[in-house]
């Protein structure tokens, strides 16, 4: 068994193991939030059994089966080996490991309660996954539609139009407007198809190029936490993954100016991240964190009394905790609701755009038919 493993034979069959791997192999194993909460939860359920962390480790090298968790798993060992904590292990693969990990893990080692800050992370990250996947399933539906209707246009635009356009030329001028555009859309798709691509792609390449500018960056920041709908979905987000993060460090004993620095990575983005410097600011000057948030315009009102209660009384973290628990489930809700509406939304929407087709072709058949008649 891994566990009855020599600890040193373990860490020098690692080097090898892993030069032999193809880069191929290597690079075709993706990791994400998914391997870290397998990792955690198999490194706590060993802790917890009395395995100490090298061979804890040495287990969980011995059957991971992705090689690039494996060889980060072999580097932690290493660095253990070599008489480092383990938290200064974690610090070398910041791309699987984020600072808040690092620093509950830096705090559980100091304070003897490793064990029990890996169940909290694995908590944390399973919180993250569901929400993570809650806002997939209410997009996903309304961006198929979206996607399947453009396609049915281009459809007809492209093979069905094209034959009509011919029948109707000798009555053009008595044409619908909407049969006219459709047909001077299907011309540019049919005879122009290459320069139509050719601006399509420019399009999407100016895009992506305006979008990688720090400035247009920042302005869709802002938008997301000013414009009325959005704010609210965004603000709630935000505020889920920052309480939750900041009620385990604290609760753990982590400092509130390590905390808050650690957070800025957790939300990506600028706007919030200014309300994080300032929160960091504040504590400094020792005002304290809860008028940090009297002055955010994206807070609301009950998250201030709340942090404010928690900071007089001394439970911030735990009502950190409370507060993060309480807008997943509100935002669950809102982002259920917004996908049962966006269906019927969507079915309307694809519904007058095939009526629409639809009677710029029957209209000018029964003008042709009268005509002949």
């Amino acid at each position: 068994m891994a566990l009855e493993l020599d600890d040193d034979s373990a860490a020098a069959s690692a080097a090898p193991r892993r030069a032999a791997r193809s880069w191929l192999q290597w690079s075709s194993a993706r990791i994400g939030a998914q391997d870290r909460i397998l990792f955690t939860e198999r490194l706590s359920l060993l802790l917890e059994t009395g395995v100490p962390l090298h061979g804890a480790l040495k287990s969980l090298y011995e059957q991971t089966v992705n090689p690039r968790l494996q060889d980060i798993i072999a580097e932690m060992l290493d660095d253990i080996v070599a008489g480092r904590r383990f938290s200064e292990a974690l610090v070398r693969h910041p791309d699987l490991f984020p600072t808040t990990y690092i620093n509950l893990i830096a705090a559980s080692e100091a304070g003897g309660f490793l064990p029990q800050v890996l169940d909290q992370l694995v908590d944390m990250d399973e919180k993250q996954e569901k929400l993570r996947s809650t806002l997939v399933s209410a997009l996903s539906y309304p961006a198929f539609l979206i996607v399947f209707s453009v396609a049915v246009v281009v459809f007809i635009l492209m093979f069905v139009f094209p034959k009509f356009s011919v029948l109707f030329a000798s009555i053009y001028n008595e044409l619908p407007v909407t049969t006219k555009i459709l047909i001077a859309a299907s011309d540019l798709l049919t005879k122009h198809v290459t320069e139509v691509l050719a601006g399509l792609g420019g399009l999407i390449a100016a895009v992506m190029l305006l979008l990688r500018r720090p400035a247009t960056l920042l302005a869709l920041d802002r938008l997301k936490l000013r414009v009325p709908v959005i704010r609210d979905i965004y603000a709630k987000i935000y505020l889920t993954r920052l309480m939750r993060v900041m009620g385990i460090s604290l609760e753990r004993g982590v400092t509130i100016l390590a905390t808050l620095a650690a957070c800025r990575e957790v939300v990506p983005n600028a706007e919030f991240q200014q309300f994080l410097l300032q929160l960091e600011t504040e504590v400094t000057e020792g005002k304290g964190i809860a008028e940090g948030f009297k002055h955010s315009y994206f807070i609301p009102v009950s998250v201030r009394q709340m942090i404010s209660t928690g900071e007089e009384t001394g439970t911030l973290g735990r009502v950190m905790g409370r507060i993060a628990d309480f807008y997943d489930r509100e935002l669950t809700k809102q982002l259920n609701q917004m996908a049962r509406l966006a269906e019927p939304v969507m079915l309307l929407v694809m519904g007058v755009l095939v009526g629409t087709i639809v009677s710029s072709l029957i209209l000018p058949i029964f003008k042709l038919s009268r005509a002949v008649h």
